[in-house]
């Protein structure tokens, strides 16, 4: 029927499908084939969520400077087009990307940029994932147990209030924390 942005919409769909069976090169072929057709539409925003997702997928299978170079481009696209909600989940993919690469100050200002963006667009549950993985990282790296567990504490607030089944991660992190902080003398 022509309809290409549908069947673009279909194939990334089916994409996600078969990376959540496992199916990685069939993910990988669907992604790429809804990407070309949102490139020939002009769907910005429906193509910066494709990389996206490829490059979680590259990022899962350890092709680390792939996985970059596509959450930038998504990045790009989404500053480009005002999606500040994706901007902000590109960014705090990035910062775990970089802490695991053992960039740590990439990964901090990442993380704080991430955040500034989910405070100002309202996204809670976003909000308490980048203080807690802030907290992780500050306790672990830098060995900021204060700073740390403040991030962590706010994390637990947010997670409790929503009534969420991961404040219950957050306490135990924050035991641990405090543990390596009484172990620091």
């Amino acid at each position: 029927m022509g309809n290409v942005q549908g069947k673009a919409a279909t194939l990334h769909q089916l994409a996600g499908i078969y990376d959540n069976q496992g199916d990685v090169a069939k993910a990988i072929a669907f992604y790429e084939q809804s990407l070309e057709l949102k490139e020939k539409s002009g769907n910005v925003q429906g193509k910066a969520a494709t990389l996206h997702q490829l490059a979680g997928i590259y990022a899962n299978q350890g092709e680390v400077a792939k996985a970059i170079t596509l959450y930038e481009q998504s990045l790009e696209l989404k500053e480009k087009s005002g999606n500040f909600q994706g901007k902000a989940a590109s960014l705090h993919q990035l910062a775990g990307i970089y802490a695991n690469q053992g960039e740590v100050a990439k990964a901090i200002a990442l993380y704080e940029e991430s955040l500034e963006l989910k405070e100002k667009i309202g996204d809670v549950r976003g909000k308490a994932a980048s203080f807690a993985m802030l907290g992780q990282l500050l306790a672990d790296k830098k060995r900021d147990f204060d700073k740390a567990l403040n991030y962590l504490q706010q994390s637990l607030d947010i997670l409790q209030h929503l009534r969420s089944p991961d404040a219950e991660k957050v306490r135990k992190i924050i035991a641990i924390v405090q543990q390596m902080a009484g172990d620091r003398w």
